[in-house]
């Protein structure tokens, strides 16, 4: 049977808050999966600070999600875009990017800017490595 990589829905009315699981695919949405990795809260909270940005919260076991999708998991299109944000996959669909962007400096450079935070398995790795 194909395995997926996709939300569970949690939460009250109106207060989604979702679990980033590991399923049959055939299995209901909210039926018991095989392993949950991560939660998501879509709700923007403010930002510690007050005047910045406000984020959205996610939680991801990043060595287990590799592990699934080493193992041929199927995520589904709104957990490949999470992922994607971990820089763990690539993503589905690229930015358009538009010359106006570019002139426009300060929408150009939200546009480049990714974080990509490493576990420390590939830090230790590419520390090896580089010993080496």
């Amino acid at each position: 049977m194909v395995v997926r990589l996709r939300l569970a829905r949690f939460g009250a009315r109106n207060r989604p808050l979702y679990n980033i699981v590991v399923a049959q695919a055939r299995t209901a949405r909210n039926s018991k999966p095989m392993e949950v990795i991560g939660t998501y809260d879509p709700i923007p909270k403010p930002s510690h600070d007050g005047d910045g940005k406000p984020f959205k919260d996610i939680q991801l076991d990043v060595t287990r999600a590799k592990y699934w999708l080493g193992v041929g998991a199927q995520p589904s299109d709104p957990v490949w875009r999470l992922l994607a944000m971990f820089g763990l996959i690539e993503p589905q669909w690229k930015i358009a990017r538009i010359e106006a962007q570019r002139e426009d400096k300060a929408v150009y450079e939200k546009v480049q800017k990714v974080k990509i935070i490493p576990d420390a398995a590939a830090k230790q790795a590419s520390s090896t490595t580089a010993n080496s």
